[in-house]
């Protein structure tokens, strides 16, 4: 896919380029080791015959040696650095001025570093393949806390957002969709999650079925485990060969994952058994089917680490490494003729982190927890308040709705709010008692009076009731299976504490169940007394844009440390940034 124009460039981008035009870039020249001056005639030659060393004289900024005028050195990204080593004062950055050979009251260059911007970090196909410029994705947090207008500010700013569509009705999903069709008439750059539904595969199969009517041009598959009908015929759907051979898709599928073999299993092609079967139904063509036996499901594996809601807990610099060996063996087997990439999620609240990332071979980045106290966010101004207020060891974990039964966990905000331990109550008294009849009396009492404020008997009625609508085969299996009965009890807690919090109910402030993770809390620490600090200025894309800009400055300080130069780990604080031309 060709990528389209853009808007205004941000202050100080640097001018548009082709692709194959960025990728030449100059490549930094090592520093001649310590002895290299050695018997020099004076800073810009060598005595004898051997190479001349250029040299460079200042402009507007002076030659820098020391902490403070490095630091401003490694901040000014969008300029070319070099690299300095003058006898008697170490080694050195200068910026701008001239470069010259054997000029004698200049200083020798040992390297020079090209100017480096956010655009440049990642993997440079996936702004061709998604028409973005840059490699940065507002990720799908359920409950539509990752609203329209949030993928909207995302895709006018030339990134990337997915609106959250797990744990909502297929109305609130089609309005979504069908909102974003015609506010974004035509861009590549925007999507709508497709959540793994096991327990209802219907749910699943209309979600994506909704989501192609709607013409969706990027769907992120989450929490699957399997490859199913649903995700497959996404990829599948409206797949052609063009007139020079190549394979276009009409739906890009992004699957997000935390373990190798489920990273695996999108990466490959999708089961023939699946493709035949949707051939038989209608549900893709013959011509669909046979380009999608050739074709990965997923060309961007979202590898998720230690993040909020369900986690695995992995570390990214453990399981981002793995998927990229998986990748790599698995477009070896099969020949792709363009790339799969690999992306990292979890975890992501600083510069730092971001740039680490990248640092790993990320392809690009996406965020969530951030995310939740945005302007555009669906979140509560209450519950915004308490992320605001968040810690890095101000999270919990808690038994997840969706896999209660199974033990499945969920990482929440703890300050502020009981709901982790309250629902952990509820999971010991889940495993210990076969039904709501066995409960301890004392138990069922603080349940009732410190959980669920009615009676367990009320609680039932309203769940039934729930159930009765939404999938009727609930209620009968409870009726005849009484530790059923009791896990769609408890789940009535677990599920309608996350509305409290969407809903801004203060009455159950204590039952919020806010997913978070420790990344809210190494982003508070960094806002801190800047301009971010304040509610009003927090903006899905100004977060974007200072994550990014902060990320080059820390690469371009690990650069020019890995040179020599005695530059401390970088420190980036966050300032107003414009999406405008240079200034």
């Amino acid at each position: 896919m060709t990528v389209t124009p853009g808007p205004p460039r941000v202050a100080g981008a640097p001018p548009r380029r082709t692709p194959a035009q960025t990728l030449r870039r100059p490549v930094a020249r090592r520093p001649y080791p310590p002895d290299s001056f050695a018997g020099t005639d004076r800073p810009g030659g060598r005595s004898g015959a051997g190479p001349t060393i250029p040299t460079w004289r200042p402009g507007r900024h002076p030659a820098a040696f020391t902490g403070p005028e490095l630091a401003a050195c490694v901040r000014a990204v969008r300029e070319p650095v070099h690299l300095l080593a003058v006898p008697g004062r170490g080694v050195g950055l200068g910026l701008g001025g001239d470069v010259g050979a054997g000029d004698p009251a200049g200083a020798p260059v040992v390297g020079t570093l090209p100017a480096l911007y956010p655009e440049w970090l990642g993997d440079r196909s996936f702004a061709v393949a998604h028409g973005v410029r840059f490699p940065y994705i507002a990720g799908e947090m359920a409950t539509g806390i990752a609203t329209t207008a949030m993928v909207t500010a995302m895709a006018r700013a030339r990134m990337l957002g997915f609106f959250g569509s797990g744990g909502l009705g297929l109305d609130r999903i089609e309005k979504a969709a069908a909102t974003l069709a015609e506010t974004l008439a035509g861009e590549p750059n925007w999507g709508v999650n497709l959540l793994h539904s096991p327990g209802d595969p219907a749910l699943e199969n209309t979600t994506a079925a909704l989501l192609l009517r709607h013409g969706v041009p990027c769907v992120s598959a989450s929490a699957f485990m399997s490859i199913t009908p649903a995700v497959v015929r996404c990829a599948a759907t409206g797949l052609r060969r063009t007139s020079d051979g190549r394979v276009e898709r009409r739906t890009r599928v992004f699957a997000k994952i935390s373990r190798p073999e489920v990273a695996e299993q999108f990466m490959s092609p999708p089961p023939g058994e699946i493709l035949r079967a949707l051939v038989d139904a209608g549900e893709i063509t013959e011509v669909e089917a046979e380009l999608a036996a050739g074709l990965p499901i997923a060309e961007d594996i979202t590898v998720e680490a230690d993040s909020a809601g369900h986690t695995d807990g992995r570390p990214m610099a453990v399981v981002v490494p793995v998927v990229q060996a998986v990748r790599d063996r698995v477009v070896a087997r099969f020949a792709y003729p363009r790339p799969v990439r690999v992306g990292a999620a979890g975890g992501l609240g600083t510069p730092q982190a971001v740039a680490a990332a990248f640092a790993l071979g990320a392809a690009y980045v996406l965020t969530g927890s951030v995310n939740q106290v945005s302007v555009e966010s669906g979140q509560s101004e209450d519950a915004k308040a308490m992320l605001a207020g968040a810690d890095l060891a101000d999270v919990a974990l808690a038994p997840a709705a969706d896999m209660f039964e199974l033990g499945a966990k969920v990482q929440v905000l703890a300050r502020g709010s009981m709901f982790a331990p309250r629902a952990g109550l509820l999971f010991e008294a889940y495993r210990r008692h076969d039904s709501l009849e066995q409960l301890p009396p004392e138990l069922r009492a603080k349940l009732e009076r410190d959980l669920f404020g009615m009676p367990l008997d009320d609680v039932w009625a309203r769940t039934a009731a729930y159930w009765g609508e939404r999938d009727p085969g609930q209620v009968e299996r409870a009726l005849v299976d009484p530790k059923h009965r009791m896990a769609l009890v408890f789940r009535w807690y677990l599920g309608n504490s996350g509305r409290w919090a969407l809903a801004g109910e203060q009455g159950r402030r204590t039952d919020y169940q806010i997913w978070c993770g420790p990344a809210m809390g190494a982003f508070n620490r960094w806002i801190a007394g800047s301009f971010l600090a304040q509610p009003a200025e927090r903006g899905v894309v100004q977060i974007a844009l200072n994550l990014l800009e902060g990320a080059a400055v820390v690469t371009r300080a690990h650069q020019v440390r890995s040179f020599g130069v005695p530059v401390g780990v970088a420190q980036f604080p966050p300032r107003r940034l414009s999406l405008g031309a240079h200034g």
